[in-house]
């Protein structure tokens, strides 16, 4: 008689069981989606621009047409000037190495962790070739929309770059 009861209440459970995905389990799979598609986006389109040195990556196709690059000495905005002030990376080290150390997201941010190697063999920001190697590790903070990126912020140590540069002294 157990056996009959223990059975019925199992039978009962297991039919009254929902087999369709929740609506919340849907709309986590999506984020999850989306998230993957942007930090796969984003890890592409500088491995190509630094490491393939093709700048032209930098598009319409992979950013928003009013992209914002926020800096310490002013925000660069629009593609054209967002091109330009990273193309300053291609001109200034020919031996350009940038590596993504870590890449994650939520929703439409995306956080960097990075490091970029170079000898500094060319014009950069206007700073004539010094000869010297330089390794920066640093994060970069995104925002992503449909698909493209539309807002950068670096963070990195510029005294450290200075130094590396030989342009300030090191204590």
């Amino acid at each position: 008689m157990k056996n009959i009861i223990l059975t019925f209440i199992l039978g009962i459970t297991v039919l009254s069981c929902d087999p369709k995905p929740s609506q919340e389990c849907a709309d986590l799979k999506s984020a999850d989606s989306k998230v993957k598609s942007n930090v796969e986006l984003y890890s592409k389109v500088w491995d190509t621009a630094i490491n393939g040195r093709n700048i032209e990556i930098i598009n319409l196709n992979n950013f928003d047409k009013d992209i914002k690059a926020i800096t310490a000495d002013g925000n660069i905005e629009g593609i054209d000037a967002f091109k330009s002030y990273y193309n300053n990376y291609l001109t200034g080290f020919s031996d350009a190495e940038f590596n993504i150390v870590d890449v994650f997201g939520q929703g439409d941010k995306v956080v960097k962790h990075w490091s970029f190697k170079g000898t500094h063999d060319g014009d950069f920001f206007g700073i004539p070739p010094t000869g010297k190697k330089i390794d920066l590790i640093g994060t970069t903070l995104v925002l992503m929309k449909d698909g493209k990126i539309i807002q950068e912020q670096d963070f990195f140590d510029n005294y450290s770059l200075l130094s590396q540069l030989g342009l300030i002294p090191t204590e």
